[in-house]
């Protein structure tokens, strides 16, 4: 599996997603991630979690120089006491003395970015967090925190799929050598009916939703975090990456519906 290198991280390029993973369910599923290989686990105070990753974490038979761990500040923590606070409760039920990577989880109408960002850089200068990102921030608001606040940001997390165009975002992320982390990388299990998609998959003896993940891995500067809590799920995301798909496959999928929205952005003030 390849890593991506920003910002004196090493990112994996495919990880395990944990939304609404939770208790015993979510401490088997990410021993069963790391158990079979899985090096990057993306969690988030709002997914009240955390401490179920700590406990299998710190179970796991993984060294930590080896393990990436993204964790999230959730949009009504964005003043920068809160985002302290807020930061302290997830090392703790992390059970780490850093993470990998922080994130603003989503942009707010009432947040000072410059104030939000002096406690992120503060926190990576502390060595709490190893670096410092955002999550669902369209390119206006990139423009502000890489341009006018020269935040060192080390990702963008947005939900990107086969059947979602992001192309305006992630051209600019692109230009700025920053990743795009995917999330819901498999439209929440939709692709599983496609027949675009399985017809692909026929074709390399692989799944619809394989086909979906490799053709995200297969761009440039691109991660995909997709859910899986059953261990023949997560087996067969990482099987993704042996599928090879050709011009003709990366053709059909282009002309897929490309508005398909799992999430709604709507905690940001202005989505382009």
């Amino acid at each position: 599996m390849e890593n991506l290198q920003i910002q004196g991280i090493s990112l994996p390029q495919l990880g395990l997603g944990t939304f609404r993973m939770q208790g015993d369910a979510c401490r088997a599923a990410v021993e069963s991630a790391l158990g079979l290989g899985y090096r990057h686990i993306d969690t988030a105070e709002m997914y009240a979690n955390e401490e179920a990753i700590g406990a299998a974490i710190a179970t796991a038979n993984v060294a930590r120089k080896d393990l990436h761990v993204t964790t999230k500040v959730w949009h009504e923590n964005l003043a920068p006491d809160a985002i302290r606070k807020a930061f302290d409760a997830s090392l703790n039920k992390l059970r780490l003395d850093h993470v990998d990577l922080y994130l603003v989880h989503w942009p707010s109408k009432s947040m000072k970015l410059p104030a939000v960002f002096e406690t992120l850089m503060k926190l990576k200068q502390e060595g709490r967090t190893r670096a410092i990102g955002v999550a669902n921030f369209n390119t206006a608001l990139l423009k502000t925190v890489i341009e006018d606040i020269k935040a060192p940001i080390a990702c963008n997390q947005i939900e990107y799929h086969a059947m979602l165009d992001q192309t305006p975002v992630r051209n600019y992320l692109a230009a700025k050598s920053i990743p795009l982390v995917a999330y819901c990388p498999l439209a929440q299990g939709r692709f599983a009916t496609d027949e675009t998609l399985a017809k692909i998959g026929r074709k390399h003896d692989a799944t619809a939703a394989q086909v979906a993940l490799k053709w995200l891995l297969d761009q440039n500067g691109v991660a995909a975090i997709p859910k899986a809590s059953r261990a023949e799920s997560q087996k067969a995301n990482l099987d993704a990456l042996k599928v090879r798909l050709d011009d003709d496959d990366r053709k059909a999928i282009a002309a897929l519906r490309k508005d398909m929205r799992c999430v709604n952005p709507g905690f940001a003030p202005a989505w382009d």
